[in-house]
């Protein structure tokens, strides 16, 4: 059963040990949660009768207009989103006010881990997260009134977001990012540094926590951390082929782009960014709606991971050429010397005098070389073909999910058009 969530959670179930310090914890835990999470907190209700989880339909506000992140509309209604928030003190409190180490000197690492979750799990669009209540509500509309249903989908959302924040502040330290939603990387935080790699190891952790503590006496549950650690282990070798694949070097040290092939990039694509972003939120939908069959999986897969790699290619092209004001993010692909579509499409459309040029400066620091590989891509019409790309991409998906079996009735056609439709033609 899971805990409700409201205004006066800063000092209510504090553990018997605490309580007798309740001022004390509720102007700790305000000094360091953001106004953001605080003001979801405050404007959730005082019990759980007061004022039910939103029950309305996933009218999820999408388009297949795209647009920037601030103009786009929410995926979720406004009270549906603050339902999400109100769910995220909880999970902030599980990780770090474990009665577990309640030995622990308070203002250490309490403070240390609270101010590590609220820097590196909320700051994103949390469509990830917020992917999972959106599609349970269309899977099973009948649980949209079911206050506890919705409570524990909005856990799972955010065990996607606590996930989703692992593989960014690791993935941010291999990179040497600089970065990231338009803040320092956490690693780049006075007072973090290396530290940051434990952080990425509790936060992983967390995700295991959460699902132990809400979903252990579910009949799904097995079926929850399987998913997880599955997905996990495919990002983290996804992750291994993209870094082996940026430190493939010529005998004279430079980048290997020629060892830059289609096949190399799908298959890093698939396995580091397909599975977690978007397969999982909607298949852990599926568990939480009570669906079975392996083929229902099997369908939702194929359509899932080929939504996967378009978002990643959407990301290499944006990482090039986004706005950072726009996107949170300064590319650093070029510098880095990544695996990505662009240059892979690049090689394929250059001609002997580009790919020279590409060979000679492609993962070089110097902005001079970053300016000459941009000049080559321009040359290409890079742009173009990734339009090109996208509305052939878009349209072949769509003819997947129109070819499901069953009417439509297991899933839906919206479970995937909702996310699909909105990431479509995205500048974020």
């Amino acid at each position: 059963m899971l805990p409700p969530s409201s205004r006066d959670f800063l000092t209510r179930d504090l553990p018997l040990t605490w309580r007798a310090q309740r001022t004390p914890h509720k102007m700790f835990l305000r000094s360091i949660l953001s106004p953001q999470v605080l003001r979801a907190v405050r404007a959730a209700p005082a019990t759980p009768a007061a004022a039910p989880l939103s029950t309305s339909a996933p009218s999820l506000g999408l388009t297949t207009g795209g647009g920037s992140d601030a103009a786009a509309p929410p995926i979720l209604p406004k009270q549906q989103m603050q339902d999400f928030m109100s769910v995220f003190p909880d999970l902030v409190r599980d990780i770090a006010f474990d009665e577990a180490y309640k030995d622990f000197p308070r203002g250490t690492v309490d403070r240390h881990l609270t101010r590590c979750i609220q820097y590196t799990v909320p700051k994103g669009k949390k469509n990830r997260g917020l992917t999972v209540p959106a599609s349970l509500r269309i899977l099973r509309p009948d649980l949209a009134s079911d206050r506890e249903a919705m409570r524990e989908a909005c856990v799972l959302g955010w065990c996607v977001e606590f996930l989703q924040a692992y593989l960014l502040v690791a993935d941010d330290l291999m990179d040497g990012s600089e970065t990231r939603r338009g803040q320092a990387c956490w690693h780049k935080v006075d007072g973090v540094g290396l530290a940051a790699f434990n952080d990425a190891i509790i936060l992983e952790q967390s995700v295991y926590v959460f699902l132990k503590k809400y979903f252990s006496e579910k009949p799904y549950y097995l079926h929850l951390v399987d998913e997880f650690r599955a997905v996990n282990r495919h990002t983290a070798v996804g992750q291994a082929l993209d870094l082996l694949s940026a430190q493939l070097r010529t005998e004279d040290g430079r980048v290997d782009v020629d060892a830059f092939d289609m096949k190399r990039y799908n298959a890093i694509v698939l396995h580091k960014t397909s599975y977690y972003s978007i397969y999982l939120p909607v298949v852990l939908a599926m568990r939480a709606a009570g669906i079975e069959g392996a083929e229902s999986y099997h369908r939702a897969r194929n359509i899932l991971l080929q939504m996967g790699k378009l978002f990643q290619v959407q990301d290499d092209y944006l990482d090039v050429f986004g706005d950072p004001t726009t996107t949170g993010k300064v590319g650093t692909d070029i510098q880095d010397g990544k695996c990505s579509w662009v240059i892979v499409v690049a090689m394929q459309r250059a001609n002997k005098e580009h790919k020279e040029i590409l060979r000679e400066h492609y993962g070089r620091v110097q902005e001079e070389s970053v300016a000459k590989v941009k000049a080559v891509f321009d040359e290409l019409k890079i742009k173009k073909v990734y339009k090109q790309y996208e509305e052939t991409t878009y349209s072949g998906i769509m003819e997947m999910i129109q070819q499901t079996p069953g009417e439509g009735k297991i899933l839906p056609p919206k479970v995937f058009t909702a996310f699909l439709d909105r990431i479509y033609k995205r500048d974020y």
